[in-house]
């Protein structure tokens, strides 16, 4: 199997180092905009061997409220890069990361593009292209025009090179 692959398990000895690891990429996250809360918690999940925890290893392992869980995932479900699910034989829930979540995440961004692109022809069609304004908005709208045209063929560009690197 590929080095880059293997499971690692983290013993209390790795302690420290899962935390840093949860922190410093947090800390990337939070500076590309993500809530501090949901980014550490996604870290979390993102470094944990199986990809699951429950709120209350979240809330252990991040030292931070189960309220605060519920939030962040709450947040991270809402944007497609968390799943919920019920533990077997329980009621309490997991909180799951898929290795995909970024494509998943990018693919669900259809949506909120096709509904931006419709504001922003109502708003050329409103101001119309003889204003500033109404300039800036068909500026927008070719831009986003183009990131779904462009995002759609990278997703497939994506799936390709997943196959063949990473197997799957």
């Amino acid at each position: 199997m590929d080095e880059r692959r293997k499971e690692s398990r983290v013993d209390g000895d790795d302690e420290t180092a899962v935390s840093r690891f949860v922190e410093h990429f947090a800390a990337q996250l939070v500076q590309a905009g993500m809530a501090r809360m949901p980014a550490r918690v996604f870290a979390a999940l993102l470094s944990s061997e199986r990809g699951v925890l429950t709120s209350a290893e979240l809330s252990e392992q991040l030292k931070i409220s189960p309220a605060a869980v519920s939030g962040a995932v709450r947040y991270l479900a809402q944007v497609n890069m968390v799943s919920r699910e019920r533990e077997p034989g329980s009621r309490r829930e997991r909180y799951r990361v898929q290795g995909d979540q970024w494509y998943v995440a990018l693919l669900n961004r259809d949506t909120i593009l096709k509904n931006w692109q419709a504001t922003m022809q109502e708003g050329v069609d409103q101001f119309g292209l003889d204003t500033p304004q109404g300039r800036r908005i068909s500026d927008t709208l070719e831009f986003f025009r183009f990131l779904e045209e462009e995002l759609g063929s990278m997703m497939q560009r994506w799936a390709a090179h997943r196959a063949e690197r990473l197997g799957g």
